[in-house]
């Protein structure tokens, strides 16, 4: 019903325009006859009632509009100044008449725009109105969507998530429950002398106690405990072992060679420049040796350590090899042991073969025993296992047979009666089992004892090593010297490895920390030196040596390495005025130059030293960088000015900083490919330093091709901001825009590619065509075929002329039908 209202509404609200406003086919008739009738009743009402500043409190206005002669009554002219106040109240009124009647006209011509709006803004509420119960019915069905699909399964997620942590709380208690047994278990094994076991253990805990389990208040005091214990252990071991320590390390390696300390005195007394009176200390004198002596003195040490470790390894393996040979003789025992009492239960409990026994000592027994006397000799083989080492085992050589017999026989009679033969294998067997447990651990303590070895011996060299670096000598080692020593370094590394079977670490971290001290002077020398290079840098195009096109030459089937010298008499070449890389010019500075050299310093030194590369890839990724940032800084920032005092950054310094910049970009995957052949698989992650840098070259050449845009855009704005269509033709504006165009074609075509250059001339010439179609805009000159058209025509081929005879530009799509305007 309301809609129906509401239409019925608008109907008489539209009849009711009807009525006012004329029909349509008379509108037309009529507009002209009413515009004029309203113009003229208009200019009827005097212009002062239509200035926007209307105000009847000003004085002025009050007075022109309502004059006070007309309320004057004195002097006896009542009744003619009623008449004339009479008047001009209906003049007032007629005024008004006729602005309503021109409002009211107004109004009726746009009647059906406002019954449009109005009708247009019902039809708005209704979509509201319906928009507004779609949203609740959506609200109402997502909610029952939440409620029946969603919370359940949220539940069980949160329930899942409790669970995990529960379990964690639980490990984490069963984890302190293990750590609470630590010291007791550690007084077992003390017990027991097992040293090794008690300091894993408490090596493992305290491991537990800083990481999984800090901060547990329960705790606090279980770490200083263990630190006790382990002091505790160090003097039990170190009192058991000092004595043969001492006397095992410190004898001769052979009958010709002495110790380390001789070696290291012998080798400093053969000095005549050392006083060994004024300098007493042995590490003090050998601080006045220089490098060559230093190195053959610690040659001699790698060779006495690598004898020592040999020593050490064929002892041990003496040891080994025993504990492997008694580890197959019991085996070889319990296999014979396992066939006579197979065949014992064959022949009812009879025995006649022959049984090999194994003695605490490694002798070897074989007697042949009766069926009677087999239980008892088990049982004597047990006992004399268990026995003192100073008791003399039974044998054939050392008694009579009687004296055995009778010993068999009363240890028959006091076992017989309490033991099986059943049993007694049990206990044979047993002790057997505990037997090869404890030579196998044995045997592999022999390896530990190796390993040990090898890393006292990288100890000592680790101690050398360092005393010798206090004065700071290993850091002022030249690049070859520092080669030669990390090269002496890591055969000695490669050889321990080989005789012992693990590689020692000591020597090789003592090795990449003075590596990483080297390339960190390395590297800060010579971005130093490119710094140095690049404050003094003045942009201009240098002359190639011969020495850098053969260095370049060098890689140009990709692989990286500085060229050796040749030696003999070098045939003088002059230098050439570009570089050629792979049939490409580049025009470049000095400082390119230099940088190309120092990059593959770089490279030649991750061949030289393996195992500085990803410290030197940072390094190296560092001065491309530095090298971008602070060329951009001096060219495109106009640094050089003041830094070097350029008068001006020409658009020759801008165009041979490009070509600098491209010459880096293109040997970027050389060494990328260079880096990533000696890299890890798992740091290869790091090549991506490589790629950001390529970006940030790319983006400084296209910044610096968007100066030199930039700069031919000014100069358009100024010039053509100026010109007029006239003659003479050509006109003076682009006898002058095609002057500087020349000047700028002069400065780049010799130091960029013909392509580049094209593509520079194109973005100028999009520059010269928006803004010479902004100006003929400005003069309202059109593509009509008029004078100013062919005045403007006649200056357009005069600049397309001389453009594309520049050289290399002959062929350039100039287009320059897009400086019209459109027609609409």
């Amino acid at each position: 019903a309301r809609p129906l209202k509401e239409r019925i509404q608008k109907e008489k609200t539209h009849e009711r325009c009807k009525n006012i406003c004329p029909p349509k086919d008379t509108f037309d008739r009529t507009l002209l006859h009413t515009h004029d009738k309203s113009r003229t009743d208009l200019e009827q009402v005097p212009k002062i009632f239509m200035k926007p500043d209307f105000a009847l409190d000003d004085s002025l206005t009050f007075n022109s509009v309502l004059p006070w002669s007309h309320f004057n009554t004195a002097g006896g002219k009542g009744n003619r100044d009623a008449a004339s106040s009479k008047l001009l109240q209906e003049k007032l009124s007629h005024y008004l008449d006729i602005v309503e009647v021109n409002i009211a006209h107004q109004i009726s011509l746009r009647s059906e725009a406002f019954f449009h709006a109005m009708t247009s803004q019902h039809e708005l509420q209704d979509y509201l109105k319906k928009t507004s119960q779609a949203v609740k019915m959506l609200r109402d069905k997502i909610a029952q969507i939440d409620k029946v699909m969603c919370e359940g399964s949220l539940h069980i997620l949160r329930l899942a998530l409790t669970r995990n942590n529960c379990v964690k709380v639980y490990n984490k208690l069963k984890l302190m429950a293990t750590v609470h047994q630590t010291q007791p278990t550690v007084q077992v094994l003390l017990s027991t002398s097992e040293f090794v076991g008690a300091l894993d253990l408490i090596a493992t805990t305290q491991e537990v106690l800083q990481q999984e389990l800090q901060g547990i208040h329960s705790f606090r005091h279980l770490g200083s405990q263990l630190c006790e214990l382990e002091k505790l252990i160090d003097k039990m071991m170190i009192a058991e072992f000092s004595t043969y320590s001492h006397s095992d390390l410190n004898r001769p390696l052979d009958d010709d060679c002495q110790i380390l300390e001789e070696c290291v005195i012998n080798k400093v007394s053969q000095i005549e420049e050392i006083d060994t009176d004024v300098i007493v200390k042995l590490a003090d004198q050998m601080r006045m040796l220089n490098f060559p002596q230093w190195f053959d003195l610690l040659k001699d040490i790698f060779s006495k350590f690598t004898i020592f470790l040999q020593r050490v390894k064929a002892t041990l393996n003496i040891i080994h090899s025993v504990v492997l040979s008694v580890l197959d003789k019991n085996r070889r025992t319990r296999e014979l042991e396992e066939i006579s009492q197979q065949k014992n239960a064959a022949k009812d409990n009879s025995l006649d073969t022959e049984v090999a026994y194994l003695i605490h000592e490694g002798l070897f027994i074989s007697d042949a025993f009766n069926e009677s006397e087999l239980t008892p000799i088990a049982i004597d083989t047990t006992s004399q296992r268990n026995a003192s080492p100073n008791s003399e085992p039974c044998s054939s050589d050392s008694v009579s047979e009687p004296e055995c017999t009778t010993d068999s026989s009363s240890s028959k009679e006091q076992t017989s009666s309490s033991a099986t033969p059943g049993g007694v294998d049990m206990m044979v067997n047993e002790d057997m089992k505990l037997t090869d447990l404890e030579l196998e651990k044995l045997a592999n303590n022999i390896q530990e004892l190796l390993y040990s070895a090898s890393d006292i011996c990288h100890d000592r060299a680790v101690k050398f090593l360092m005393s010798r670096a206090k004065d700071g000598f290993l850091e002022k080692l030249n690049s070859t010297e520092f080669i030669t020593l990390s090269r002496l370094m890591e055969t000695f590394i490669l050889d321990t490895e080989h005789i012992c079977g693990r590689k020692s670490m000591s020597l090789l971290g003592a090795l990449q920390s003075q590596a990483n001290k080297f390339v960190n002077r390395f590297h800060e020398e010579r971005k130093t030196k490119l710094s140095l290079l690049l404050d003094n840098e003045r942009w201009k195009q240098a002359d190639v040596p011969a020495e850098f096109q053969d260095l370049v030459d060098s890689i140009s089937d990709g692989k990286i390495a500085l060229p050796e010298k040749k030696s003999g008499v070098m045939e003088e070449r002059k230098p050439a005025e570009v570089l050629i890389v792979e049939g490409q010019q580049y025009a470049v500075v000095g400082t390119v130059l230099l940088l190309i050299r120092i990059i593959l310093e770089y490279c030649q030194c991750v061949d030289n030293i393996p195992s500085v590369t990803t410290d030197m890839l940072t390094r190296l990724s560092d001065l491309l960088k530095y090298f971008n940032s602070r060329s951009c800084q001096l060219v495109l920032g106009a640094g050089a000015l003041q830094v070097v005092g350029l008068k001006t950054i020409t658009t020759k310094n801008l165009a041979l900083s490009s070509r600098c910049l491209q010459l880096i970009v293109h040997y970027i995957p050389v060494i990328r490919a260079h880096f990533e052949a000696r890299l890890q698989p798992k740091q290869y992650s790091m090549l991506r330093h490589f790629d950001h840098i390529t970006k940030d070259y790319h983006d400084h050449i296209a910044e610096i091709s968007a100066k030199l845009v930039a700069i031919m855009d000014s100069l358009f704005d100024k010039l053509l901001s100026k010109y007029e269509v006239k003659a003479p033709v050509p006109s003076a504006c682009f006898r002058n825009i095609c002057k500087q165009m020349a000047k700028m074609h002069e400065a780049i075509f010799d130091l960029l590619p013909e392509e580049q250059t094209q593509m520079l001339f194109l973005r100028i010439n999009a520059s010269y065509k928006l803004h010479l179609k902004k100006q003929l805009s400005h003069l309202n000159v059109i593509n009509d075929g008029g004078p100013q058209n062919g005045l403007v025509t006649a200056d357009v081929a005069f600049y397309t002329g001389n453009l594309q005879a520049l050289k290399g530009l002959k062929d350039l799509d100039l287009n320059m039908s897009e400086i019209w305007e459109q027609k609409r």
